[in-house]
C-alpha cells in the first residue's frame, strides 16, 4: 500500500462526518467518484489516476469540506514517494557478464530450434491432409465494445491563473464556475465532457490520467469535447 499524506485521510473523514455527509452525497456534490473519495480518506493514492488527478481530487474534496486544500496538497507532495531512477545504459564495448551465453552457443541453439519447428510443421501437414477441414467459425455480427467505452470519462481542470470554466457533462446543463490559481475541479461522464476556458493556456486539463497540458492560446477562448463515441474535435476558439 502506497503511503502518502499522514493524517490527511482521517482529517477528511472527520470533516465529512462532522458535516453529516455520506460518501455518496459527497460524490454527488463534488462530481468525484465515491471510490476515489474512499481512496482519499484511506490514503490509497495508488488507486487514483496519477499524481495530477490525486492533487485535483484532494484539493476539490478539501475545499468542499471547508478544509485548507493548499495545506493538504503540500503535505501530500512532501510525503509522496519519488519515482525510482531509470536504469543506467550499459556502455558500448563493455565486457559481457561472467557466464553470459556466447554468440556461437546462441547460433547453435537457433539451428536446433529451427530444425524442431520444421519437423513439427511437416508432421502437422501430413496429419492435416488426412483430415477434413473444420467448419468455418461464426463471426459476431457486431464488434465488441472497446474497453475504454465501458468506463466513464474522468476530467480534471487545474488552474494556474484566474479563469472561468464552463463544463457540460453528457446531455446535462452547462455549469460555469471560476477557478483561482492552483484550484481544481473534477468531473465524470459516461459519454462526453465539453470544457470551455474563457482564455486558453490558463488551466491544465487531465483526462483519464492523461495530461493534456495547458491547451489554447493566451487571450483567446478555448473549447473541446472529449468523447468515447467519436474522435475529439480540434480545439476551437470562440469569440
Amino acid at each position: 500500500m502506497q503511503q502518502a499524506t499522514r493524517g490527511a485521510g482521517s482529517t477528511l473523514r472527520r470533516a465529512r462526518q462532522a458535516r453529516g455527509v455520506t460518501i455518496d452525497e459527497a460524490s454527488r456534490d463534488t462530481r468525484i467518484r465515491s471510490e476515489f473519495l474512499v481512496a482519499l480518506e484511506d490514503e490509497r493514492y495508488d488507486l487514483l489516476l496519477g499524481d495530477v488527478h490525486a492533487r485535483g481530487c484532494l484539493r476539490s474534496y478539501a475545499t468542499y469540506l471547508g478544509l485548507p486544500g493548499d495545506d493538504l496538497v503540500e503535505r501530500y507532495a512532501k510525503q509522496a514517494p519519488t519515482p525510482a531512477p531509470a536504469p543506467q545504459p550499459v556502455p558500448t564495448g563493455a565486457r559481457p557478464a561472467v557466464g553470459a551465453r556466447r554468440r556461437r552457443d546462441n547460433h547453435r541453439l537457433f539451428v536446433m530450434v529451427a530444425a524442431v519447428v520444421l519437423i513439427l510443421a511437416a508432421a502437422f501437414g501430413i496429419l492435416s491432409s488426412r483430415s477434413s477441414a473444420p467448419p468455418p467459425a461464426e463471426l459476431p455480427s457486431q464488434a465488441p465494445l472497446a474497453e475504454s467505452q465501458t468506463r466513464p470519462l474522468m476530467l480534471v481542470v487545474l488552474a494556474r491563473q484566474d479563469v472561468n470554466v464552463t463544463v457540460t457533462v453528457d446531455d446535462g446543463a452547462a455549469e460555469t464556475f471560476a477557478l483561482r490559481p492552483d484550484e481544481s475541479r473534477s468531473f465524470e461522464a459516461q459519454v462526453s465532457i465539453t470544457v470551455r476556458l474563457d482564455h486558453g493556456a490558463s488551466a491544465k486539463i487531465v483526462v483519464n490520467g492523461n495530461d493534456e497540458g495547458f491547451p489554447g492560446r493566451a487571450g483567446h477562448p478555448w473549447k473541446k469535447v472529449y468523447s468515447y463515441e467519436e474522435p475529439s474535435p480540434s480545439p476551437a476558439s470562440t469569440g
